[in-house]
């Protein structure tokens, strides 16, 4: 009886236990995997944007599944970069949650995950690999050689399997996270076009992996060496037809040889070559493991001077071959460094429609480094890229420029100057030529950037009267903007806090405490807001010297700040409104 008694004790004791313990915070929606939910472990960023866990791009890349995520746009595994910075973020959560750390996820277990979504998407999708969708061109030239806005539109049908380069089938536009150019492999011309290679040429096109690739670019290195210039132009559009239809290809002929031989028709006086040979180079340029390569043979400055002095056509294919290899993390300095910002700039103000899309793409990718941002903003792109905004044909991919340059404190700065918010709502306002939810999206997310530590936003934003079009886009934009929106709206909110500070009573008293405000949102949102001003005067030095102050007992929050200034005790009325001002000013920087 006694042991059931202490038995019954326990229950009762470990019960309370249980019960008391603190709940420990759900981690932010931004660490968890989108197709586990999941913390995540090994986070990296794919070429459309998007942060899933390693593992599960692995499975879905080795099922050839690409999943529809909640707001209904569908990732590109083609390019996988770790996310280092997020990874970092996650750890840091969980020491000041208490949380525990995510252990390496399981291949079958996120398999389990996946292989369902898999099979419920298979009766209402068609889903082709790239070989047989390019297949199947081939048999029809005339498609294969289209312009490329009506290989845009065939490419939101199927589905690849390819990890390297894979055509993305989903309900949204392609771009702006496209990982071809618009370019790939179109002719305008039949003068151009393979269709004119004679048949002791085209002999040569089916190239084996058991073939030796000395001896396959060997053909094409000295045809394209030959002083004949019609043997050349030969030369190039064979490698044209070759590479843009036979992966290996691409990789067997990517040689050191051939890259110099070709570099050498890229210079060429006769169009026909030129063109021929920089779509060629774009066709290699598709193959991840080609794109260093190319870099370091040195073509990325021929290209720049194609886009600086080349033929029309030859002008779009170079700024599709930069954008392709600027897809390479490794390369995206590198590129920089040579100068291609600039001609690119150029080509996305007065190019060709095809020209323009892949040079911004170009600029958004080459963006994503700090130092191409000075490089850019060194030109003065800010006021040219803000124009374009208004520009249907490049407004979704410029706006994906504008976020890149948001996220510097230079960049913000210099948006600031040239009225980006002003700009920003104007799209969102006049929102019936976006392409996609995504640019929405995109349009917030610079407005969030800027918003940042910045305390003219709040006035600008007010003049743009950003408030008014947020609460639209809460009303009718995707969660993922909603969300957005609303960080934004709340961060307009908490500065109002201070509007009602009574400055006379601060200057007339000893030390006092005065209300600011009650907080509305945030970790403690009963909590309110204080500036302890010690008024222990002010130091002046006959006009000359600065004003002292220091900040003191600064909670882990910012929101308690003690203010220090000594005076002389003979100051003048002048000088009082003089120190009143800077006070102001130096709280309002605070807040």
């Amino acid at each position: 009886m006694g042991g059931r008694e202490k038995l019954r004790r326990w229950r009762i004791s470990f019960h309370k236990s249980f019960s008391a313990a603190p709940t420990k915070p759900p981690p932010p929606p931004e660490f968890l995997c989108p197709i586990s939910n999941s913390l995540m472990f090994d986070p990296a960023v794919v070429t459309s944007g998007q942060t899933f866990e390693r593992v599960c791009i692995q499975v879905c890349l080795d099922l050839g599944f690409t999943p529809t995520l909640s707001d209904g746009s569908k990732p590109d595994f083609s390019t996988v970069i770790p996310n280092l910075t997020l990874k970092t973020a996650i750890l840091n959560w969980c020491s000041k949650s208490g949380s525990e750390r995510p252990n390496p996820p399981v291949y079958t277990d996120m398999e389990s995950i996946i292989r369902p979504l898999l099979e419920n998407h298979e009766n209402d999708q068609v889903r082709v690999s790239e070989r047989e969708l390019l297949k199947g061109v081939s048999d029809t030239p005339r498609v294969l050689f289209s312009h490329a806005a009506s290989e845009e539109k065939s490419r939101n049908l199927y589905s690849s399997t390819s990890s390297e380069e894979s055509v993305i089938a989903n309900g949204t536009p392609l771009l702006p996270f496209a990982t071809r150019p618009s370019c790939f492999s179109y002719s305008s011309s039949p003068s151009t076009s393979s269709e004119s290679i004679p048949d002791e040429l085209t002999s040569s096109n089916n190239i084996s992996a058991s073939s030796s690739s000395s001896s396959e670019d060997e053909t094409f290195v000295n045809r394209m060496k030959s002083l004949d210039v019609y043997e050349q132009e030969q030369a190039v559009i064979l490698l044209r037809k070759t590479t843009r239809t036979n992966e290996e290809a691409r990789v067997l002929l990517c040689t050191e040889r051939l890259l110099l031989a070709l570099k050498q028709l890229l210079n060429s006086r006769y169009a026909a070559v030129q063109t021929n040979a920089t779509a060629a180079l774009v066709n290699l340029s598709l193959e991840k493991g080609n794109k260093i390569k190319i870099v370091r043979a040195g073509i990325v400055p021929f290209l720049i001077d194609i886009l600086k002095n080349g033929f029309g056509e030859s002008r779009e294919h170079a700024a599709g071959a930069i954008f392709s290899l600027s897809l390479d993390h490794e390369n995206k300095t590198a590129i920089g460094v040579l100068g291609a910002m600039q001609p690119l700039l150029h080509e996305l103000r007065s190019g060709t429609l095809r020209s323009r899309q892949d040079s911004a793409l170009a600029l958004y990718h080459l963006t994503l480094v700090q130092s191409n941002r000075v490089k850019i903003m060194k030109l003065g792109a800010v006021g040219i890229l803000l124009g374009l905004l208004s520009d249907a044909e490049v407004a979704a991919r410029v706006v994906l420029i504008v976020c890149n340059l948001a996220a510097c404190d230079e960049g913000r700065a210099a948006l600031m100057d040239a009225n980006a918010v002003e700009c920003l709502v104007g799209v969102l306002r006049n929102g019936t030529e976006l392409d996609s939810e995504s640019t929405r999206e995109n349009c917030v997310a610079a407005l969030n950037s800027l918003s940042h530590g910045s305390l003219r936003f709040k006035g600008l934003a007010k003049d743009a009267r950003v408030a008014e079009v947020l609460r639209e886009v809460v009303e009718k934009g995707s969660e993922r903007t909603r969300e957005k929106a609303r960080r934004i709206l709340e961060g307009l909110r908490g500065r109002e806090v201070a509007e009602e500070v009574d400055w006379e009573a601060v200057m007339e008293g000893g030390v006092a405490s005065y209300r600011v405000g009650r907080m509305s949102h945030g970790i403690n949102s009963t909590d309110e807001d204080y500036v302890c001003v010690r008024n222990l005067g002010f130091f002046l030095d006959m006009g000359n010297s600065p004003y002292v102050f220091s900040m003191i007992n600064r909670d882990p929050f910012g929101k308690r700040e003690e203010l220090e200034r000594t005076h002389d005790s003979k100051r003048s009325q002048t000088d009082l409104i003089q120190f009143n001002f800077d006070l102001i000013i130096f709280f309002y920087s605070k807040i």
